[in-house]
């Protein structure tokens, strides 16, 4: 039988959490924290779903138009810059205090939360702490920043796990992934089901991975030969993005037909192209990392086996690495990034 839940992948507790929760009378605002990929945003819309239609079916018309996010009472924000500032803050307010258009009850969804700004934050906490009875907030975030705790004290907080290789694996053989395949995307996910879904159909897995492996024993301190090698690597990631960009110019061209009928005021056409950059520049950066990743390991292995020319510098190289890989949360220059790395990397052999 088919349930409400059912895109909410690998999330036992959090889904018997918040269906305790619907059954016996929702709060008035949830914090749902945990890693892109980890189904929290289809967890928002089942909790949704289940608040607005009072039941755990899926075929329900009200739980229908929730699920597809298309629910007259189930508004969902998403940012439209880089992070969450005042004027979108004000919007949230002013939708919050609509009374529901057909239900008794009025659920928000706020989406990438950990980017909202300070003042924004500011502005938003007595809303979010008293919003009007009818209304009820789901607030999506990655993680808890500094801006967001005290909303965060206000909320009933669910988390969600990076969802395990196995599960993972198990659910792209659901979907009609063969099990090679999905069991090569679900280790190179790190958790990520999107991530997965997007890498199950790439053909082009196996050779970014051995290419980023083989990397420490192709450097040899030159900068040419590390902006060859970050170029070529690059390229790579470029093109392992093309089933990400034919998913994009699909839903362009759906939201191109649905204009041509009812015209661009209020269609998401903005919205949409600003999470188009958004997967685009997450892709890369999930790309960097588990490459980074390999290449780390290839130096651990050196050590192991004892074919390092130098211990020392093996290990320093271990810790160049993950230097390189925290740099990728503060949006660097992800060229720059990769050569100065492989710049810096001593020889593998």
């Amino acid at each position: 039988m088919s349930s409400i839940w059912d895109d909410v992948v690998g999330q036992a507790h959090a889904i018997e959490q918040l269906t305790s929760a619907a059954e016996a009378g929702p709060v008035h605002a949830y914090l749902f924290v945990g890693p892109p990929g980890s189904t929290k945003n289809q967890a928002a819309r089942a909790f949704a779903a289940q608040i607005i239609s009072g039941a755990d079916d899926p075929a329900q018309r009200d739980a229908r138009l929730a699920l597809a996010g298309a629910h007259p009472d189930v508004r969902e924000v998403q940012r439209v810059g880089a992070s969450i500032l005042m004027d979108q803050a004000q919007e949230v307010i002013r939708l919050a205090s609509l009374a529901p258009t057909e239900s008794g009850r009025k659920v928000m969804i706020l989406d990438e939360f950990h980017l909202l700004n300070g003042a924004a934050a500011a502005v938003m906490l007595k809303t979010i702490e008293e919003p009007p009875e009818s209304t009820m907030f789901i607030i999506c975030a990655d993680f808890v920043p500094h801006e967001l705790i005290t909303i965060s004290s206000r909320c009933a907080r669910v988390d969600f796990r990076p969802i395990a290789d196995g599960v993972i694996a198990a659910r792209l053989l659901t979907e009609g992934v063969g099990p090679v395949e999905a069991q090569a995307a679900s280790k190179a996910a790190l958790g990520d089901l999107d991530r997965a879904r997007l890498l199950a159909s790439d053909s082009g897995l196996a050779e970014r991975r051995k290419a980023f492996l083989a990397a420490p024993a192709t450097v040899d301190g030159s900068g040419a030969v590390a902006m060859r090698l970050a170029a070529e690597l690059l390229a790579m990631i470029e093109q392992a993005a093309e089933p990400l960009a034919t998913r994009h110019n699909a839903e362009a061209e759906e939201l191109t037909a649905r204009i041509k009928e009812s015209g661009e005021r209020g269609s998401g056409k903005k919205q949409l192209e600003d999470r188009h950059k958004r997967e685009l520049r997450r892709h890369r950066v999930d790309e960097i990392r588990t490459g980074l990743a390999a290449m780390s390991t290839s130096y651990r292995d050196a050590i192991v086996g004892g074919t390092a020319p130098s211990v020392d510098g093996a290990v320093g190289a271990v810790r160049k690495i993950h230097a390189a890989l925290e740099s990728l949360e503060r949006n660097p220059n992800e060229r720059l990034l990769l050569e100065n790395l492989l710049w810096a990397l001593p020889d593998a052999r």
